[in-house]
């Protein structure tokens, strides 16, 4: 069975990968949550993964309790890792600019460098489901998908980034009779 799945995967040589990344909280060494995302991408070339295509930077709105607008961006990478390995050096990326993994979830973070979609398909191991369980439901994560990766598929809907993207920022029409005059 192992050899077959193996057969079924990218070369590891050829694993792409789409990789969402966001900043909202300034770094001492980095600067604003913009340049932040620009050393990440440094960062991820000097651990041996090669980054092929990056977005521009999106200010965004904050999910949950933070109130700082995020800066967000996308990018293409290339790695011979697996999604699990490749996370790894995501987390270890993150920690080398301070992220703490504790505390409330959807606090201010100096980094997250999140795994959206791979070559290979779907991926499920502990800790790492690819596709990203919710990255359908987050302009700031299809925005710049879109961008770079727009004919990318999703495995799950077979939608494209750019289908995705289109679909969650349609204008949706009143429904008739559902607004009230005075």
């Amino acid at each position: 069975m192992a050899a077959s799945r193996r057969m079924s995967e990218p070369d590891r040589a050829d694993r792409r990968y789409l990789i969402a990344l966001g900043s909202n909280i300034r770094h001492t060494r980095h600067g604003s949550p913009r340049k932040v995302v620009a050393a990440a991408l440094v960062a991820l070339e000097a651990s041996g993964i090669r980054v092929d295509k990056v977005s521009r930077i999106h200010d965004t709105a904050p999910m949950g309790p933070s109130r700082r607008t995020y800066a967000n961006a996308a990018a293409i990478v290339a790695a011979s890792l697996d999604p699990a390995e490749l996370l790894a050096v995501l987390q270890s990326i993150e920690a080398e600019f301070g992220r703490l993994r504790r505390g409330r979830a959807w606090r201010e973070r100096v980094l997250d460098l999140d795994v959206i979609l791979w070559s290979g398909g779907t991926w499920v191991s502990p800790g790492l489901v690819v596709p990203h369980l919710s990255f359908r439901e987050r302009s700031f994560v299809l925005g710049p998908a879109a961008q770079i990766a727009g004919d990318w598929r999703d495995p799950i809907t077979g939608l494209t980034m750019r289908q995705l993207n289109a679909r969650l920022n349609r204008e949706r029409a009143v429904p008739v009779g559902s607004v009230r005059r005075s």
